[in-house]
């Protein structure tokens, strides 16, 4: 009994909660606001902008890896052809150079494409934050206009009102205050000091 009349209990305050928020809010306001992440990732100007920066250095870094290889595999083939002719007898100091600048080759080429895809990662992390910051700020300013309580993301919500919906607003906010962003790698953070040996 005392069970059933607890569980009353909190539905009734459940219920009237709503209510009361919305009393001291001002009555209409939505008590949540719904923002479409994906489309504003998609359809800001900044974001756009850096996206196709992104994707014309990805395809320039491809290019290269793919010319890389190809000359790789060009210096490869008459190294491959020396040692096979060599039927396993020791390759002369003239080959054992040779394959010594190709193995240098390879480790150059292979930092060379490593470094480049870490820079468009590093890049690419940079531009989130830049849009993750100033998003996140105008999202603020728009709750408070509103007198919500939260702003959630579109898609982690199962169904929502269309009055609810900031996302045009969000949009054209982002638009005016972040025009473009910057394309460089995130800063680098400061290298922690090695231990002491023990």
């Amino acid at each position: 009994m005392t069970k059933l009349l607890y569980g009353a209990a909190l539905a009734a305050l459940a219920l009237a909660a709503p209510g009361a928020a919305a009393a001291q809010r001002g009555g209409s306001a939505p008590e949540i606001l719904v923002v479409d992440i994906g489309r504003i990732s998609t359809e800001c100007n900044a974001c756009r902008t850096a996206a196709a920066s992104l994707q014309s250095q990805t395809a320039a870094l491809q290019q290269r890896q793919q010319q890389l290889a190809q000359q790789l595999q060009t210096a490869q083939g008459p190294i491959e052809a020396s040692i096979n002719a060599l039927a396993g007898k020791q390759p002369d100091a003239a080959l054992q150079t040779r394959i010594r600048a190709f193995e240098t080759q390879r480790n150059t080429a292979a930092q060379e494409i490593q470094s480049r895809g870490q820079q468009i990662e590093s890049i690419g992390a940079n531009v989130n934050v830049q849009i993750d910051t100033r998003l996140r700020a105008i999202m603020e300013q728009i709750r408070a206009q509103h007198n919500a309580m939260v702003v959630v993301a579109k898609g982690a919500t199962w169904a929502s009102n269309p009055a609810a919906d900031v996302t045009n607003e969000a949009l054209a906010a982002l638009n005016q205050q972040l025009p473009s962003v910057s394309l460089t790698p995130l800063p680098q953070a400061a290298q922690p000091a090695q231990p002491q040996g023990r």
